[in-house]
C-alpha cells in the first residue's frame, strides 16, 4: 500500500520540540488537515535548508507523508508576505499559538479558523499597534465559535429570549450569555452583543469582527479571558503570564 503524501499544504508552525540531536517535532496548523505533528529530520543541522524556514508566525507550504500520528516532513517553502512580528505583537502571536495548541484536537480541519489566523498574523506583523487588541479579541471569538464553545450572541443562552438592546449581559463559561449580575466582572449591552453576532456572520468574519471588537475592548476582554481559561483548564496561560511578568519589570 502506498504511503499517503500531502503536497504544498498551507501551514504555520505553532511549536517545536527537540526530537534528537538533529531533528525536531513540529506542531503545525494546516489549512485542510487541522493541527498535526510532523517530524523534521536533520533540520537542526547547520546545512539544513529547512532550518531558517520552519519558524512560528510565518506562512509556509509543507509537503509531508505517512499515516502515523506523527508525519514526516518532505519539503518546506516560505510563502513570504510579511516579516516576523516583534515586541508585544510577537508575544501576542505566541499567545494565539498556545490557544490553538490547547483547544484544537489533532487532525480536525478548520479552514475558516485557519484563514482568520493568517489574517491575524498579518495584523500582528504590521505596524498598526492600535489593531493589536481588537485582532486578539476577534480571533478569540472566532476560535470559540469554530470549536463549538461560543453561544449565539443575539439571545440569552438558557431562555433563548432576544436581548434587550439597552440591557446588560455577561458571557460566562458554564451559562453562556445571560443577564448581568452584581458580581460579574464585566458586561456588554444587548446592542453590542448583537453587533458582535452580526460581525461573526459576515462574509469576511475576521475583519468585520475586528472592527466590532474595537468599540467594546474593555468589557469584552475579561469575559473572553475567563471563558478561554476555563476551557483551557488553567487560571493563566503561559504566554499571558510572560506578558504580565515583562510588564512588571
Amino acid at each position: 500500500m502506498a504511503t499517503k503524501r500531502t503536497l504544498d499544504e498551507p501551514a504555520y508552525v505553532l511549536h517545536r520540540y527537540d526530537w534528537s540531536e538533529s531533528s525536531l517535532i513540529l506542531e503545525v496548523f494546516t489549512r485542510h488537515q487541522g493541527r498535526m505533528a510532523i517530524v523534521a529530520k536533520g533540520v537542526k543541522k547547520p546545512t539544513s535548508n529547512f532550518r531558517p524556514i520552519l519558524l512560528p508566525l510565518q506562512p509556509l507550504r509543507l509537503s509531508f507523508g505517512g499515516d502515523a500520528e506523527i508525519r514526516t516532513l518532505k519539503a518546506a517553502e516560505w510563502v513570504g508576505g510579511h516579516v516576523m512580528p516583534t515586541g508585544d505583537a510577537l508575544l501576542s502571536g505566541y499567545y494565539l499559538n498556545e490557544l490553538l495548541m490547547r483547544l484544537l484536537a489533532r487532525d480536525d480541519p478548520h479552514t475558516v479558523l485557519f484563514d482568520a489566523y493568517a489574517v491575524a498574523v498579518q495584523v500582528l506583523a504590521s505596524e498598526h499597534g492600535e489593531a493589536l487588541q481588537p485582532a486578539l479579541r476577534a480571533f478569540e471569538l472566532l476560535l470559540l465559535r469554530e470549536i463549538g464553545l461560543l453561544p449565539s450572541l443575539d439571545v440569552q443562552t438558557l431562555t433563548l429570549e432576544p436581548l434587550d438592546p439597552a440591557g446588560r449581559y455577561s458571557l460566562v463559561a458554564e451559562g453562556g450569555l445571560r443577564q448581568s449580575q452584581a458580581d460579574d466582572r464585566a458586561s456588554l449591552s444587548g446592542a453590542q452583543w448583537r453587533s458582535l453576532q452580526q460581525s461573526l456572520q459576515a462574509g469576511a468574519p475576521f475583519t468585520a469582527t475586528l472592527r466590532a471588537c474595537a468599540d467594546v475592548l474593555n468589557g469584552l476582554k475579561p469575559q473572553l479571558r475567563a471563558v478561554l481559561h476555563y476551557h483551557c483548564g488553567m487560571a493563566t496561560l503561559h504566554t499571558r503570564q510572560l506578558m504580565m511578568d515583562l510588564q512588571a519589570l
